[in-house]
């Protein structure tokens, strides 16, 4: 058993109070938004380059701590060293031991994408054999099908993708996207990523779905163009891409952009209009998928 101890703070004193924490014998310690599920609750959406200075205006701070801990020495230590005149209010509760993998996987159950695709985690039983199963357990890359704009850009391929097409997922993550072309019929499929643990991420998913992604690290310079491109990143880096990735699309070859919230999506189409005339596709959740085409395929 452990005890759980959350604290009340601001949220310009809970980074140092969730360190001091940790300083005075705390096995870990988070901090939550103490408004969440309440009016007062602020969405977060991060884009690089933004640092806000602080995330929300009230904090939780929820550290854990062994059962034979000393809790009055360590909150006062832990108080003083934040800067703090008393010790916040707090609540105590126990936690009992349990079974962390399986609480843990039984989070995640099979999504389903479309009629013909399921995102299926690797301890669940297919719902659908007949469909395209594609297993992905959560893991260090973003991207398992569950948050809205992996939807948008899944259903999209589902619909897009034909027998032979060369597909590039910009920002591939967990590899997803790629994967999904790939047992949609596309011929080949080239994911770039700037992180190298999602590249290894995306490796490992595509040998466990049986497909080959190529794959390679954006600092790689790109000359290919494809007749299917995808990419589910944020709008800012998405401005910033504009010119590559629209450059990246064959003639007659289709484009299709999500991590975009409904009030950025004038801003993204307005990026790629020099380039390529964007719509939006899809909408879920707040979030949106832009698309878009270089002219008609053919038999189109």
């Amino acid at each position: 058993m452990w005890i759980s101890v959350t604290l009340q703070a601001e949220a310009d004193k809970a980074e140092a109070l969730s360190d001091a924490l940790m300083e005075a014998g705390a096995l870990s310690v988070g901090i939550e938004d103490a408004d969440a599920g309440t009016e007062a609750e602020k969405p977060q959406f991060g884009e690089p380059g933004h640092h806000p200075t602080r995330l929300w205006d009230h904090s939780r701070v929820v550290a854990l701590f062994d059962a034979e801990a000393d809790l009055a020495v360590a909150l006062a230590q832990a108080a003083t060293a934040a800067g703090f005149a008393a010790v916040p209010p707090f609540t105590v509760d126990e936690v009992a031991e349990q079974n962390w993998v399986q609480l843990t996987q039984s989070q995640f159950e099979p999504i389903h994408i479309s009629d013909r695709m399921w995102i299926v985690p690797s301890w669940h039983d297919a719902p659908d054999p007949d469909a395209i199963n594609i297993e992905l357990d959560p893991g260090m890359a973003f991207g398992t099908g569950s948050h809205p704009t992996t939807r948008l850009c899944l259903q999209w391929l589902c619909n897009a993708v034909r027998a032979g097409d060369r597909v590039l997922d910009y920002g591939c993550g967990s590899g997803i996207l790629g994967i999904a072309a790939a047992r949609l019929g596309a011929a080949e499929v080239l994911g770039v990523d700037i992180d190298d643990k999602a590249l290894l991420a995306a490796q490992d998913n595509a040998e466990r779905n049986g497909v080959t992604l190529r794959l390679q690290h954006s600092r790689v310079e790109l000359e290919e163009r494809f007749d299917i491109v995808v990419a589910n990143i944020l709008t800012n880096p998405l401005c910033v891409l504009a010119p590559l990735l629209a450059a990246r699309v064959a003639p007659g070859g289709r484009l299709a952009l999500s991590g975009v919230l409904e009030t950025q999506a004038e801003q993204v189409i307005s990026a790629y209009a020099p380039f390529i005339a964007l719509r939006v596709g899809g909408t879920h959740e707040g979030w949106v998928r832009l698309e878009g085409s270089l002219g008609e395929r053919d038999g189109a």
